[in-house]
């Protein structure tokens, strides 16, 4: 049986910055058929979650980073608001989104390096509006799983486009059995 990995800083700036050019490769210059196709009512299309990133890049991971740094628990975090990309996105187009995305993330890498993080640094403590304590690795450690968590849907939503046209291979299609594992 594995276990889970110790937090490392060098590890999630690795997957981290790995995350535009996954998206990029994956969405850039696809039919709308793709990318602006959803699972049904109140869930997102891939324009969607990409929005959704550029949002988190602007007002959730880095900020929250520097008040924990300079505030500590003192001073909460500002509340996240998951569906602002329906606003923030409605005019661009995916490639927009996807360079915005690419751009963000290299700016917040170079800013959490510049840091120049030290390992008391990250057992820093700051306050969650809904969870409460939590420390300088989490928020980290959370902002990788947190890709992940979107790529998964991403790749999740856009099988469910062919969930009929594949017959009856959706036995031994996970993705096409797969419910979710967080509300959009």
């Amino acid at each position: 049986m594995t276990s889970s990995t110790e937090f490392s800083l060098a590890d999630t700036i690795a997957l981290l910055a790995r995350t535009p050019a996954a998206l990029d490769a994956l969405l850039r210059g696809l039919p709308n058929t793709w990318v602006r196709s959803n699972e049904g009512k109140d869930s997102w299309s891939p324009f969607d979650i990409v929005g959704h990133l550029v949002v988190g890049e602007r007002t959730d991971w880095m900020p929250r980073a520097r008040i924990i740094l300079e505030n500590g628990e003192a001073r909460p975090f500002h509340p996240f608001d998951r569906l602002a990309q329906s606003r923030e996105s409605k005019d661009k187009s995916l490639e927009q989104l996807l360079d915005e995305f690419s751009r963000l993330r290299k700016e917040n890498l170079t800013s959490l390096r510049i840091l120049n993080l030290q390992p008391q640094d990250l057992s820093r403590r700051g306050t969650h509006p809904a969870l409460g304590t939590v420390t300088l690795s989490q928020l980290l450690a959370t902002w990788a799983v947190h890709d992940l968590t979107h790529l998964h849907q991403l790749s999740r939503v856009m099988a469910h486009q062919y969930r009929d046209a594949v017959g009856p291979w959706s036995v031994y299609l996970g993705v096409l059995q797969c419910t979710g594992h967080s509300a959009p």
